[in-house]
């Protein structure tokens, strides 16, 4: 039976025979160059289908494991970080850049987030949302840290999950500049490291307590 190969950035299918990949495309953002380029890997290696991802990726369904090596040569891209204990993704809205309501930089902001902390090792699984204003189309409430943009800048959330366990992040600061805001970024993710427990930043955030959480970090 087929297991995920991590060192691939290979998921196994339902079928245990063929797998999944997915490029990193930061942000979800991706020229038609790039995206004529996916298509015409899956089309090579003959993969069973196309799928637009959560975390803002087109992941190539059903290759063989023979072909995962040339496919990803052939794509030049590195691979999206969709499983092991690490930053996973960072989901950005169009934001001031492309959307009429947007209130911050969200793609601006986010790709900086992005080239940060993309892939880095986590002491579990770790998701981040950058959203331009209050509609929160990168759904930051249900990430580990989620940022919203308004008028007076950046509120940070803290502790949110869409897993098996949901829960609504908390707010642990606003009216934040973008140098603020990354500042902030850095020091929750320097003390969950530190931590080095093997459980969501929500669950952590419970243990020790809001209060104690925040005092640690601001």
């Amino acid at each position: 039976m087929a297991n995920d190969l991590l060192e691939k950035g290979a998921i196994v299918q339902r079928d245990r025979e063929t797998f999944a990949i997915a490029p990193h495309i930061p942000g979800g953002i991706i020229d038609p160059a790039g995206l004529r380029k996916i298509a015409d890997v899956a089309e090579k290696y003959h993969a069973k289908a196309l799928k637009l991802t959560s975390a803002q990726r087109i992941a190539i369904v059903g290759i063989a494991p023979e072909d995962i090596d040339n496919a990803w040569k052939d794509l030049g891209m590195k691979p999206g970080h969709a499983i092991g204990m690490c930053i996973r993704s960072v989901k950005i809205c169009p934001g001031t850049t492309f959307c009429k309501r947007g209130k911050q930089d969200s793609v601006g902001v986010g790709l900086k987030l992005d080239e940060v902390y993309h892939g880095m090792e986590m002491p579990w699984k770790f998701k981040m949302g950058v959203s331009g204003c209050a509609n929160s189309c990168a759904e930051p409430a249900s990430k580990d840290i989620g940022l919203i943009g308004t008028t007076k800048g950046w509120k940070i959330l803290v502790g949110g999950s869409s897993g098996a366990k949901p829960r609504v992040g908390q707010v642990l600061a606003e009216n934040l500049s973008d140098d603020q805001a990354f500042k902030i970024i850095e020091d929750v993710v320097k003390y969950y490291k530190d931590q080095g427990k093997k459980m969501r930043l929500g669950d952590l955030i419970e243990d020790v307590g809001f209060e104690n959480f925040k005092q640690a970090v601001l």
